[in-house]
């Protein structure tokens, strides 16, 4: 048995499901009797082939499919995906809060959001809030993992990871450009250009995106946002003939933000009035970002069996929000989400913050939330693979060292309200609201060995973490950093975390996968607190017969210890400290499923694919959340933030000269607060059912007209009552544009 050859089958099948804008899906899709490739070096998983024949659950998003809805939203790409529970913030995707099979979605923090497989919050470990996300619209691919199938990838091993993939280097020049425009003063416009030479290649991208914003804000004025995006990627390598294939991959990424954004959200009777109102109070709220990120990666493949792939990494970001974040006047204060939680009970804070009443003094306090991150470090992985007789063996090692911060320095100005206008009263000092800076040194490292015999693949692995927190708080009266007042914390975690999955395939048309694995999450700078722990378990099935492809799968986490965070974003005060939640099981079914009507013709598509997710979680004790951001919980109550059930179904019809793909997309209500029962008004999101259409039509081969319609039902929906107070979704919006090909 020759592995160069199959290996290299293996490798035409997985990007054969990636087709040209007018062909047909390849019909080879069936449950495959073939070995597991090597994962390439910036992915996780490669292909569609890879991920319907791993041992755990996965789900692979193409170029094209990504191209067919050419959302910009990232909330609504992930919305597809079974397993994933997200709410929105913002109506643009600006800052998602996802969640993978029942982890806490505030802020994605406790999932691994990754970019060509370098974790990509701002500070993974010290502050794993994600204020950055990679831009979709610069991706060529995104790739889900959850359950046994992820146990390679951390810190956080509960619930899974998402890795970007960014734009390739061409193997061809190729050029490429797209823009469209629309409601609310919308524009996206992308362009890259590259190539490749015998040893050398590159590739330049750009995406500017800027919207006015669908909000009204009180005395007029943008609610919208600027942002920028440039990559480039070098890539210099050996001769073909070369005895050990090697190449040296560098790429620069720069992004900046300055987006009108606010933590400050609607009371109910408003929101029902006037969904998408903005108080007069917001109208100096300003989200101000820089992202930077360097990347060096070598790979080496000295032969057909053995490859080691190490990069080099260094992620700067800086941001400062700056918003309302409390009002006081007369003797009375209190923070924005209590203020429009309980209007009632400060009329003349509330009269302030609506810009409905005046005050001379200085009354609305907006907070410079200004914080600068760096996460840096170096991770290797080796892979090889061999066989003895009919059994094929794969073992992969992967170490990475990392080191990350986050540097608060924050303050607050107060403002007056005049006639609906604010004015500045007092001017903060820098440092005298938060002045600290928390960092993590951190050791990972994995192995995890496939074995395939036969019908039967079996992936046992092992995940090692080693991480060192350290908080040292300078305090409100030492600006300057002397150490004067300093005040110190730390802690450190050793944990192993094993996992083991398997597959076994029936016949070419079904097959059988699950997986055991530990659920960890790092802790905080306190030693009292406990990392987050769990015993991870799912069991499904794959199928295609006669067309009809999919997967069905059930999960259940039993968590020995589930953390909570004190975010602002979740209606916190904002220390980003951990407390201990206990006891909580999460159990649930992930369902997907596809078909071409048209699977018979050469000319036109018609396929139709559906996703189904039902997620149960509850407590199972009672405590005091602390600060009050999950309310008092008692055994039995529901965990907050999780959608029960979710649901979206994609209808396309593909030609050769046009296309048109319709997403129809329901989220079942969430509660906002732990509890049982039906939901109180005040602590629900209610559900809601979207409607998406995109259409294209190929004037030739190298450009193509495009139109979107977003929320085409225009329906007026509700998607979180944090940071404070309800938001509203996307209202309808239409958008018209050109794809240019070169």
């Amino acid at each position: 048995m020759n592995l160069k050859r199959i290996t290299a089958s293996l490798l035409f099948l997985s990007t054969g499901f990636l087709t040209a804008q007018n062909q047909k899906p390849i019909a080879n899709d069936s449950i495959q009797d073939l070995m597991e490739v090597t994962i390439i070096a910036n992915k996780l998983l490669g292909s569609k082939f890879e991920a319907r024949n791993r041992t755990g659950s996965a789900y692979f998003l193409t170029k094209q499919e990504l191209e067919q809805q050419n959302y910009f939203d990232i909330n609504r790409v992930l919305g597809q995906v079974p397993g994933v529970n997200i709410y929105e913030e913002d109506g643009f995707g600006l800052r998602p809060n996802i969640s993978l099979r029942g982890t806490s979605p505030e802020r994605s923090s406790k999932i691994n959001i990754m970019e060509d497989g370098i974790l990509m919050a701002p500070a993974p470990y010290s502050a794993s809030a994600a204020y950055y996300f990679p831009n979709i619209n610069r991706m060529q691919a995104v790739e889900v993992l959850k359950g046994s199938s992820q146990i390679q990838y951390g810190p956080n091993t509960t619930g899974g990871a998402i890795n970007f993939v960014s734009t390739e280097i061409p193997s061809t020049f190729k050029a490429n450009a797209r823009a469209s425009y629309g409601s609310y003063s919308t524009f996206n416009g992308y362009a890259n250009v590259g190539d490749s030479f015998k040893n050398f290649g590159y590739m330049v991208e750009y995406n500017r995106r800027q919207s006015d914003g669908f909000k009204n804000l009180d005395m007029g004025g943008n609610t919208g946002f600027e942002m920028n995006d440039l990559v480039a990627k070098f890539r210099v390598n050996t001769n073909p003939e070369a005895s050990v294939q090697q190449s040296l991959d560098f790429k620069f990424q720069y992004s900046d933000e300055e987006s009108d954004e606010t933590y400050l959200g609607l009371t109910n009777e408003d929101f029902r009035k006037t969904p998408f109102r903005r108080y007069a109070g917001s109208q100096k709220d300003l989200m101000s970002t820089d992202h930077t990120q360097f990347m060096l990666t070598h790979t080496a493949n000295f032969s057909d069996y053995f490859r080691v792939t190490t990069t080099a990494y260094r992620n700067d970001f800086k941001r400062n929000w700056y918003k309302l974040n409390d009002v006081s006047a007369n003797g009375q204060s209190t923070s924005i989400a209590n203020l429009l939680d309980n209007p009632g009970d400060f009329p003349l804070l509330f009269g302030i913050a609506n810009g409905s009443q005046d005050f001379a003094g200085s009354a609305l306090n907006l907070k410079n939330n200004n914080r600068a991150y760096y996460s840096q470090g170096i991770q290797t992985k080796a892979d090889y693979h061999f066989l003895t007789g009919d059994v094929y063996h794969d073992i992969e090692v992967g170490l990475r060292l990392h080191q990350d911060e986050e540097d608060r320095f924050q303050w607050k100005d107060g403002y007056n309200m005049i006639d609906g206008n604010m004015n500045l009263v007092n001017a903060g000092v820098p440092g005298t609201d938060s002045n600290r800076i928390t960092d993590a040194n951190a050791f990972a490292a994995h192995v995890l060995y496939k074995l395939k015999y036969g019908k039967l693949t079996i992936t046992p692995g092992i995940r090692y973490e080693n991480i060192k927190l350290e908080r040292n708080d300078y305090g409100k009266n030492d600006v300057n950093r002397t150490g004067s007042d300093l005040s110190s914390r730390s802690n450190e975690t050793n944990e192993f975390i094993p996992g083991i999955g398997a597959n076994y395939k029936l016949n070419r048309e079904f097959s059988l996968f699950g997986g055991i694995h530990k659920g960890f999450s790092p802790g905080g700078t306190r030693p009292e607190e406990s990392s987050e722990q769990s015993v991870n378990y799912e069991l499904g099935t794959r199928f295609n017969h006669n067309g009809l492809s999919g997967e069905v799968v059930g999960f259940y986490n039993d968590y020995s210890n589930l953390l909570g965070s004190d975010f602002a974003a979740s209606g916190g005060v904002g220390t980003l400290d951990q407390f201990n939640a206990g006891e909580v099981n999460v159990a649930g079914i992930e369902a997907q499923a596809g078909y071409d009507f048209l699977k018979s013709n050469s000319n036109f598509s018609l396929p139709l694919t559906i996703a189904y997710t039902f997620t149960d979680a509850t407590f199972q004790n009672s405590f005091d959340s602390n600060v009050g951001i999950w309310g008092t919980v008692e055994n039995g109550d529901e965990v907050p933030y999780l959608s029960r059930h979710q649901f979206n179904i994609g209808l396309s019809f593909i030609a050769t000269k046009f296309e048109a793909h319709a997403n129809a997309r329901y989220r079942g209500e969430f509660r906002t607060q732990a509890g049982s029962g039906s939901i109180p008004a005040n602590e629900k999101v209610g559900s809601n059912f979207l409607v998406d259409l995109s259409v294209k039509y190929h004037l030739n081969k190298n450009l193509s007209l495009t139109s979107n319609l977003i929320n085409v039902l225009d329906n007026e929906y509700e998607v979180a009552r944090v940071p404070a107070g309800l938001r509203p979704g996307h209202p309808f919006g239409v958008y018209g544009g050109f794809e240019f090909r070169f």
